[in-house]
């Protein structure tokens, strides 16, 4: 057992934790050995609690002794992006301005996982404000299945550790592709929600109309216990959507028969990897075979996305910067100055043409999925990328163009998306797919993922560490 902890799944501890098999100050105590052995050469946590975490351990175990068990991330070790607040606790957002700052206040989604009784380790890593590149103060993470490659970004942190078994789940945030990538570089399983899903009170914005919270996991099944306890509406975020959310546990055992799965052959092929190709025609066999009905499609012109998405996310991380930024410019990387001061040069009529674009985009393919339930579609163009390959997106705009390509129109429109793991690379790397969802239609991506995943193994597979 003590060799497999590390790579248990959530619902795997969840199970032994409940039966009182392996208690949670073990459980947690090997994920922070491990953290000291092997996190100083991958550099995925930027703060380790580990007297706060041993203690929260203990009273979990007490609970479940006394039959207080209170569902399956009770005694469960997890990291949390470092743009999440904890209260008295260390919360830079990858920054170097904000390293001192120590919240007063948890956000809602850290009080939710204490309130179901996980175990929060610590603070994952991230890119600076959660954009596009690290802040000279920090050293990066690094992607454990090979460290000359890329581990995504901006919640890089978080699918480092939950790659390499040094916590058993995470959260991330995705603006712009920033759970999907590090999913997809990693070999894992993540929601981005619906917009309005997960509460955003307590957390650093980047862009807070393009700002999503969610999951980051091992498999779809623990995404989906996550998912579970992080959202619902919340009085602290007058934007998290009043309604009540199903049990995403239960929508997902219904499997895959009767699903309508859309494919637009042209948008997923065109200047797309041949190994990126091959592993979504493996993946649409498998859907084949088990009872789902594939919907030939034309997805929406998303040719304007990244302009406008940039153009967003710019001004809207401008205002939230506007009390450091421009009087502490220098504490600022030069790659989100760079995007500050285009916010802060940006026209309100530029601005505005983007946000009557953003809604009619929405539109478009809402009316699309009212034809089919998912779509299928990359996470991004190339198979893998190296860090070399990386460090030239500044001069390479169209290269950084590629690559959101299939991220940011559902950041743009707030639609859920799913990643998961396809197959991988001649070069051992993991290879990720992404589903795409209607508004609101989190657990049906859900349950697709599951099913997906009881017929495959590629989440199974973890880094040679």
């Amino acid at each position: 057992m003590s060799d497999r902890l590390h790579f248990l799944e959530i619902c795997e501890l969840a199970r032994l934790l409940c039966e009182r098999r392996i208690s949670s100050v073990e459980a947690t105590e090997a994920q922070l050995a491990r953290i000291a052995a092997i996190d100083p050469d991958l550099n995925s946590y930027s703060v380790v609690l580990a007297d706060d975490v041993l203690a929260a351990a203990r009273s979990a175990d007490i609970e479940i002794a006394s039959g207080r068990y209170r569902g399956a991330l009770h005694g469960v070790p997890v990291g949390i992006k470092d743009l999440c607040w904890m209260k008295d606790v260390p919360t830079a957002a990858g920054t170097s301005i904000f390293r001192d700052y120590r919240p007063a206040d948890d956000a809602s989604v850290v009080a939710r996982l204490r309130e179901a009784g996980a175990v929060i380790l610590g603070k994952l890593q991230m890119t600076e404000g959660a954009y596009a590149d690290h802040h000279s103060s920090v050293t990066p993470p690094k992607n454990p299945w090979n460290r000359a490659y890329w581990p995504g970004i901006s919640s890089s942190g978080s699918a480092v550790a939950t790659a390499a078994g040094l916590c058993y789940g995470s959260l991330g945030s995705d603006t712009g592709g920033s759970i999907r990538w590090p999913c997809g570089a990693n070999g894992l399983s993540g929601l981005k929600p619906t917009w309005g899903r997960v509460s955003r009170f307590g957390i650093f914005d980047l862009a807070p109309s393009m700002d999503h919270i969610g999951p980051i996991a091992r498999s779809v099944a623990d995404a989906a216990i996550i998912f579970d306890v992080i959202a619902g509406e919340d009085a602290n975020d007058p934007t998290s959507l009043r309604m009540p959310c199903p049990c995403s546990r239960a929508h997902v055992e219904k499997g895959l028969t009767g699903l309508r799965l859309g494919i637009d052959e042209s948008w997923n092929e065109e200047d797309v990897d041949e190994e990126v190709r091959l592993a979504l025609r493996h993946a649409l066999e498998v859907f084949r075979g088990n009872g789902v009905r594939l919907v030939h499609v034309t997805v929406p012109d998303t040719g304007q996305c990244f302009a406008d998405w940039f153009t967003a996310c710019a001004v809207e991380a401008a205002i939230a910067h506007e009390q450091t930024y421009p009087s502490r410019r220098s504490e600022y990387g030069r790659v989100l100055a760079s995007v500050l001061e285009t916010g802060r040069s940006t026209t309100a009529i530029d601005y505005q043409k983007t946000q009557v674009r953003r809604i009619e985009l929405r539109g478009r393919f809402e009316r699309l999925f009212s034809e089919i339930d998912i779509l299928l579609v990359p996470v991004q163009p190339s198979a893998a990328l190296t860090l070399e390959q990386v460090s030239t997106f500044g001069q390479q705009p169209e290269l950084v163009r590629r690559l959101q390509r299939y991220t940011a129109p559902f950041d743009i429109t707030g639609h859920p998306t799913l990643t998961l793991p396809a197959g991988f690379t001649a070069a051992c790397l993991p290879i990720g797919m992404q589903f795409v969802a209607g508004h609101l239609q989190d657990e049906m991506l859900l349950r697709a993922g599951v099913a997906f995943q009881r017929l495959t193994s590629w989440h199974r597979q973890h880094p040679p560490l």
